[in-house]
This record gives structure tokens, C-alpha cells and sequence, in this order.
């Protein structure tokens, strides 16, 4: 193996080799990965302190108050939520609990299920909303130039073209 090794050149490895990050590109990663999840957990505990709501809670009234009716089916909603399923269930439980979602049968083919914003469950969002784009404005774009925030898009917009699907 050592003479194998030692045969290469340079430049090569062997094909079942990791590609190692350097310095500069671990530096990079271990930045932006604490900073995303120091940054989700503020936002979290800040938006549950001041309104109730959890940050997933809030993401899944969001996500229902953006489309035609205020509804979703249960599988599309996990999926845009980033959550597995029985996840995404139990948290609609909850919100159905507080009166701001419910479920019914979708109409289309009686198997599916469709999570429903309610009327109470949108004012709750309404009420929650502000605080949490100051949140955000204040712990990530407040920290940052005009031209790092198009970076970040760019950045953003380059990943999900690469890991999601849908984009």
C-alpha cells in the first residue's frame, strides 16, 4: 500500500480517498455551521419567550398561510417543513390543540389529509410575526453588509438548486 501511495503522483488519490477539506474550507464549514445553529436557537428560544410559539409551530402556520385556502395536504406540509411525517403529526396535534389548525379528509380522493389554518391560528401567526422578523433582522441581517446579504443569497440559492428538487 505504501508504494502505491508513494507511486502517485501528486495530484492523485485513490478513488475511495476522502476529499479532505483544508484549513480555509474547515474554518468555512465549522463558521457556518455553528452560526445557523446558534442562530435557529435564538430564534427559537426568543419567539417561544415572547409569543408561545415554537420556531417549528411558527414555520408550519407560515407555510399554511401562504397557500390558496389556508391548506395543505399533511404529506406536502411535512415535506416543506423540512420534518418527517409522524413529527409533523404530532405537531398539528398540538396546534390543533390550541385551536389554530385542524384537519380534515381532502375531498380529492378521501385518503389524504389536509391540516387547515384556522382563523384563530392566523391571528396567532399575525401576532408572532412581528417579533420574529425583528429577531431576524436583528441577529442576522442587522450583522451584516448589503453585499454579504447577496452573497448569502447566492450562497442560499446555489445550494438549494444543488439539494432541493423543487427549486
Amino acid at each position: 500500500m505504501t508504494s502505491q501511495v508513494s507511486d502517485r503522483s501528486h495530484g492523485d488519490r485513490a478513488a475511495d480517498e476522502p476529499r479532505w477539506l483544508d484549513a480555509e474550507e474547515q474554518k468555512a464549514w465549522r463558521a457556518w455551521l455553528y452560526s445557523t445553529q446558534l442562530l435557529q436557537d435564538r430564534l427559537d428560544r426568543e419567539l417561544t419567550h415572547q409569543t408561545g410559539i415554537s420556531h417549528a409551530y411558527y414555520e408550519i402556520l407560515v407555510a399554511l398561510s401562504e397557500t390558496p385556502g389556508r391548506m395543505m395536504r399533511m404529506s406536502e406540509l411535512a415535506d416543506r417543513c423540512l420534518s418527517s411525517r409522524s413529527r409533523l403529526s404530532h405537531a398539528v396535534s398540538r396546534l390543533e390543540e390550541r385551536g389554530w389548525v385542524r384537519r380534515q379528509v381532502c375531498a380529492e380522493d378521501g385518503r389524504g389529509q389536509l391540516a387547515v389554518l384556522t382563523d384563530e391560528g392566523f391571528a396567532a401567526l399575525e401576532a408572532a410575526a412581528p417579533v420574529h422578523v425583528e429577531s431576524v433582522r436583528t441577529h442576522l441581517f442587522d450583522q451584516l453588509s448589503p453585499a454579504q446579504v447577496a452573497a448569502m443569497r447566492d450562497i442560499g440559492e446555489t445550494l438549494l438548486r444543488h439539494l432541493d428538487p423543487s427549486s
